[in-house]
């Protein structure tokens, strides 16, 4: 059964590869239909008959009050379509099954955790997959294990596919504009417990309005405890902050899968650009590119992690309207510098001035780097850790990150 596709990204379009093409796009950003190099239809969305359509499949992004999820009657998740249907392009009824899945979700840490567990499993067959930037459609069948990096959006509309083990690192509020509030956000986290079976399990943290599930449970609290628990010692690994714990989870998979907690690996890895991605200027001073860091917690992590130096931060961009004190309550601990750029900019300054944190308006990336080259000692940290989406100023939090580094780059030794 050739399926109807919602939106015309990288999820829609793997599957329709897989397929062979000749399947039909519905997609908002189409004002004129026209055929794609593959045979594939692609029609403005207004074009969607419901009563012409045996099923259909959304890219994640689309919001559950749009009128293509609304008037949708057979609508399926990719992870339902490729991993729970019998219409699946990859495991149909001939009898060929789907792989072990470890699915991985969180506000922060689920792409570097999945690239840690990735990276300890692929002596054994683990591949990544899902948000972290390959398709469900795109992957191997034939591996052992997927390690899935499961964003909030594709929970939301997965009904039937179910991992093997879910890992949930801890959440706070993100992405309001599109669940609408905290309760439903986290609900859509905590979604996969409800179809995991008896022998599966869920590793998530402590504290939550858990369902109901029949999978095995564990909450944990700290890295006290998972290193309890699983028999981890975090003096072995050489990450630090957010970072060691999202180790120490990754190893704690491996110790449940194969009863091995391997340092020297996990000690290889190398950390994904954008991440607190360290370099240093001509002057030997420290900067450190934290531009994914697109949300409070994620620069709540930054801080504490070189809260042992001074830091010049700048923060700024789109916010999207959520509750920015948290990250000032742990910006009141540091010595600490804010440099304000973005469209949050006036709002910054505010509660910097409420928390008696020194700031410097700043506007922009440009003139932030050039302000903190003024102010910063040699063992001082600039640190770029925005807190907000990076649309207002940039085409992306990538672009934002090489910017930063190529401005600190041209800085003059003098």
């Amino acid at each position: 059964m050739t399926p109807s596709l919602f939106g015309y990204g990288i999820t829609t379009r793997a599957i329709a590869h897989r397929l062979g093409g000749g399947c039909t796009f519905f997609d908002d950003k189409v004002l004129k239909p026209f055929t794609d190099d593959e045979g594939n239809r692609i029609l403005p969305s207004h074009l969607f008959d419901p009563d012409a359509s045996e099923l259909e499949i959304t890219t994640p992004s689309l919001k559950p009050d749009h009128p293509l999820i609304r008037s949708a009657k057979h609508l399926l998740s990719e992870y339902d379509y490729i991993l729970a249907s019998e219409h699946s392009p990859l495991f149909d009824d001939s009898g060929k099954k789907p792989p072990f899945t470890v699915w991985i979700s969180g506000t922060n840490g689920k792409t570097t955790t999945t690239q840690m567990l990735t990276h300890l499993l692929e002596k054994h067959g683990g591949v990544a997959g899902g948000n972290i930037g390959t398709p469900l459609a795109a992957l191997d069948p034939d591996t052992p294990i997927w390690v899935l990096e499961s964003s909030s959006y594709a929970l939301h509309y997965t009904r039937k596919a179910s991992p093997g083990i879910y890992l949930l690192l801890p959440i706070t509020p993100d992405h309001l504009d599109w669940h609408g509030t905290e309760e439903a956000y986290e609900s859509d986290k905590l979604r996969p417990l409800l179809t995991m079976r008896e022998g599966e399990l869920a590793l998530v943290p402590k504290g939550l309005n858990l369902p109901r599930t029949d999978a095995f449970v564990v909450e944990y609290d700290s890295m006290d405890f998972i290193a309890n628990y699983f028999d981890i010692d975090p003096d072995r690994i050489r990450f630090k902050a957010a970072f060691l714990e999202d180790a120490m989870l990754a190893l704690a998979i491996t110790r449940v899968l194969f009863d091995e907690v391997d340092y020297d690996l996990i000690n290889r890895f190398q950390m994904d650009v954008n991440r607190q991605q360290e370099f240093r200027d001509s002057r030997g001073r420290l900067w450190v590119n934290d531009t994914k860091a697109t949300n409070i917690d994620a620069a709540i992590q930054a801080i504490k992690a070189y809260d042992d130096h001074p830091i010049h931060i700048i923060v700024g961009g789109d916010d999207k309207g959520v509750d920015l004190h948290p990250l000032f309550e742990q910006m009141k601990t540091a010595k600490l510098t804010l440099y304000t750029i973005g469209a949050n900019n006036d709002r910054l300054l505010e509660l910097a001035k409420a928390f008696d944190i020194p700031a410097v308006e700043a506007n922009t990336l440009e003139k932030a780097v050039a302000l903190i080259d003024r102010n910063m000692q040699q063992d001082d940290v600039g640190l770029l850790s925005p807190a907000a989406a990076s649309f207002d100023q940039f085409d992306n939090y990538a672009q934002r990150g090489a910017i930063f580094m190529q401005k600190v780059k041209e800085l003059r030794d003098i």
